[in-house]
């Protein structure tokens, strides 16, 4: 089992950079791949980022590739989600998920979660 917290939410310009963290507490967190899920009001949760157990590889939902990094450190029971080149669309509720799944972008391959951390992009 595991429990995550993210953090590293709040209000930025459009163009600006966020960096969100995911603490992970329990010592079997190099156990699980890693994903970022974002959920815009009135929509549903979306799929951003995902990254493997050792952190050898990464998947990125399109309209995210080039401007977000997602990486981890095992060592730290973090993982991170790097955010650049901002847009008004990126704004959500953004969670962290624990997957058994060796790398998985499907929402039902997470079985554990963060409370979710707001940001914000203004035009």
């Amino acid at each position: 089992q595991v429990q995550l917290v993210e953090s590293g939410g709040g209000l930025v310009q459009a163009g600006g950079s966020l960096r969100l963290s995911c603490a992970a507490a329990g010592r079997t967190f190099s156990r699980y791949a890693m994903g970022w899920f974002r959920q815009a009001p009135g929509k549903e949760r979306e799929y951003v980022a995902a990254i493997t157990r050792s952190g050898d590889n990464t998947w990125y939902s399109g309209s995210v590739k080039g401007r977000f990094t997602i990486s981890r450190d095992n060592a730290k029971n973090t993982v991170t989600l790097q955010m650049n080149s901002l847009k008004p669309e990126d704004t959500a509720v953004y969670y962290c998920a624990a997957s058994s799944a060796a790398i998985s972008s499907r929402r039902t391959d997470y079985g554990y979660w963060g409370q979710g951390t707001q940001v914000t992009v203004s035009s």
